[in-house]
Parts: C-alpha cells; structure tokens; sequence
C-alpha cells in the first residue's frame, strides 16, 4: 500500500496520462504518430529536478511537464494539449485510488476466512451475551464471530461500491465543457486506465465520489475498532474470557512485570478514530467554489494516503489478532454461572404466560426471586422451587426444564447456515 503512495509511482500515473492522452490525439490525426513513437521513447522525469523546478513555479504539474520535456526535446510541446491540471491529477488520483482499493479487498478478504474458520471453531463454546455490560442470555462465541464475519461481509460489498464509485476519470478541459479537447480523449484513456468517463465532471471530479470512498474506510474501521473494544473487554481481568496473544520476551508495563495488556486492540481503536476524523476532512471536501477552489488539495493528500494505508496496516492487525487469540471457554461457563442461574429468567416468564398469567403477572413473580439471587439470598433456582405462588402454575420439573442451555442454542446452526450460506 505505501508504494502506491510513493511520489515514484504518483509521477508514472501522471505521465500515464498525459502520454495517453497524446495518443489519443494522434488517433484524431491531430498529433504525428512520429511524435507520439518519440514520446514514449524518451519520457520520464527526474523527481530532484520536479521539486527543483517547483521552488520556481509553485506549481507542481507544470513543474513535472517541465521536467519531462527536458527529457522528451521538441515533442513535449504534444504534450497537455487542451488539459488543466486536474485532468491528470484527478484520473491519475483515480487509478490510485483503484489499486488502492484492490489491495483492501484482499485484506478484508483474509479477515473473512479467519472469522468463518473460528466462528466454526467454536460455534458450540458456550457464553454468556451481554446488554449494557450485564449479563443477558447464553449465546457461543462462535455465534459472536460469524456476527463478525457478516459485518466484514458488508464491509467488503461496500469497498466494491466505493472502488467502482472511484472508478472514473476526466479529461474535459478548464471547467469540464470539452472547449479545447475532444471527448474521445477522454473515452481514450480513461478506457487504457481502467476507468470510466465521468459523466459530468467541471474541472475536477466531484468530491462526493471521494467521501464515500473514504466513508467506506471509516465503517471498515469503526467495525474493527467494534471488534477490539470486544475483546478488550473479553480480556479484562474480571472477565478473562479472550485474550490477545502474548509472545515470548513480551513486556506489558515497565513498572508491573504481571502485566498483559490489549495493547493490539488498543492500538487499533485509536487509529480508528483517524481514519473516522478523515472522513469527515472527506466530507468538507464536496462544497468547493464554482467549478473549482483548490482547498481540497491539501487535505486529499493527506487523508487518502493515510487512510489506505492506515485500514491496510488496521485490517492485517485485525486479522492476525484473531487468527491467534487465545479463547478460554472454561472462564466463559464459570462467568455463565455467577449469577446463579438469572440467565434463564425469560424463560420462566414464558412458561408463565403460557400457563395463562398476564404477562406483568408473571413479570413480578419472576422478577421478585430475581431481586433476591441479586441481593445474596440463594440461587435462582432454587428460590423459584420455594415460591409459594409460582408453584400453583409450575412444578419442580418444569422449572428444571427452563434451566436448559440447549433451549437458547437450538438455531445456532440455523443462523450460521444464514450467514455462511454461500459455502
């Protein structure tokens, strides 16, 4: 990802184009194929002479014309012919953008095949679900995962989307109204670039196209900041039911030699909130004066790099981190169990109103042994057994059947047969 960024590889999109462009002209007949054969022969640049040159101009694509036509000689006059600058800048920026994406996709790609390989793992690891930092109901921490994989799923069709909504290049003159270039060039290169024409473009690409581009990026990463904040809480002392891996000779704090921090997890939350506060810079891009002010290219060069590279890095970390996490489903059933049997408490209430209580009948009858597990006075259970009126609608046997586990993992199959249906 960084060699896309690299000026090396930024200046061969920019002569990409420009020679393309030439080539197209010379299709229309108005550039000597001659000249064309020179071109491609002798182009090139020297990036210490660019930014020499550029001290001069402050400008930086007349400066790289200028470096080039020192290497091509007379036929560099060719070159430009009818363009502005962002003709080159925006559909080279495009193609940028394009590999850019392609190497994302094969990343979430690998994320998704380490999820469903441990989602599989461990579909039957019994845990407990928790609302609001509370314990809730059972579920499995394979469950859990596939819940991961299938937001990484999406993830990856929304790439797709914003790689084919960057997909687009323009080479319609000062303010997009083809004066002084022919709309084949346009056609011409952007077809030899993997691109499409804009269709309606002034003289630059519409900046939409890029925040949704750089949106995308800020969902990718807020679902992996999700899924660090997950297990840094899975790692928690108190909890110890996930944990990163720990290598050998590692340290975790230069004053408490127990220690063994999240600090992958941690490290991943943060970067997400700068690819998050990119996107925003992405968003102030769209309102530009007329057809054209240059305010948003300081920022592009900035945010785009940074956050390609930035959810490349996040998502090999995301991915490396799961593959290896250490899972602990002993700690996961003694947790289960700390509330001594609460978690099964909708299911009494359902057998309740099944036996014909008004459901806020039911609620209080459960609810009132609920309140004394909570304040020390014995086991959900058992408490049930003894109370007076819940036994005129439920016997012994009937309480025992709510505590089943199995009950509240009969569809585990069924949602990942849902969720991992295309194989």
């Amino acid at each position: 990802m960084k060699n896309i960024w690299e000026q090396r590889n930024k200046f061969d999109k920019w002569l990409s184009v420009e020679v393309l462009a030439a080539e197209a002209l010379a299709e229309l007949g108005k550039v000597p194929k001659k000249a064309i054969a020179n071109i491609k022969k002798k182009a090139g640049f020297n990036i210490d002479r660019i930014n020499e040159i550029e001290k001069t101009t402050k400008h930086d694509v007349i400066s790289f014309l200028s470096a080039v036509a020192e290497e091509v000689g007379e036929d560099s006059r060719f070159l430009h012919i009818g363009l502005t600058s962002s003709d080159v800048l925006d559909t080279s920026l495009a193609i940028l953008m394009k590999e850019a994406a392609d190497i994302i996709l094969n990343d979430l790609e690998k994320l998704l095949s380490v999820l469903k390989k441990r989602a599989f793992e461990h579909k039957g690891t019994v845990m407990i679900g928790r609302t609001h930092g509370i314990h809730a109901e059972p579920v499995t921490f394979g469950f859990k995962l596939a819940l991961w994989y299938e937001e990484t799923k999406r993830n990856y069709e929304r790439m797709k989307r914003a790689k084919d909504v960057i997909s687009f290049g323009k080479l319609s003159g000062a303010v997009g109204t083809f004066a002084n270039i022919d709309p084949f060039v346009e056609e011409y290169v952007c077809k030899k670039s993997g691109l499409k024409p804009d269709p309606a473009s002034s003289q630059i690409i519409q900046r939409d196209r890029h925040a949704e581009y750089l949106l995308v990026l800020s969902l990718i990463a807020s679902s992996i900041d999700k899924f660090a904040i997950e297990i840094r809480h899975l790692q928690r002392t108190e909890v110890l039911e996930a944990e990163e891996f720990f290598t050998a000779g590692q340290k975790g704090s230069s004053a408490m030699p127990h220690k063994r921090n999240p600090i992958a997890c941690e490290n991943l939350s943060g970067l997400a909130r700068i690819v998050r506060s990119n996107a925003i810079a992405a968003l102030e891009n769209i309102p530009l004066w007329h057809e054209r002010d240059i305010s948003h290219s300081s920022v592009e060069r900035v945010i785009i790099p940074d956050s390609t590279i930035l959810i490349n890095y996040m998502l090999v970390k995301i991915t490396s981190l799961i593959a290896s996490l250490k899972v602990y489903p002993e700690n996961m059933l003694i947790n289960l169990n700390k509330t001594q049997g609460l978690v099964f408490s909708e299911r009494i209430l359902l057998e309740l109103v099944n036996k014909g209580l008004k459901r806020d009948d039911a609620y209080k009858i459960v609810q009132r042994n609920a309140m004394s597990v909570w304040e020390g006075k014995g086991g959900f259970k058992d408490l049930l057994k003894n109370d007076k009126e819940l036994k005129n609608y439920l016997n012994s046997k009937e309480i025992e059947e709510c505590f089943d586990l199995k009950h509240h993992l009969r569809n585990i199959d069924y949602i990942f047969k849902r969720i991992f249906r295309k194989g």
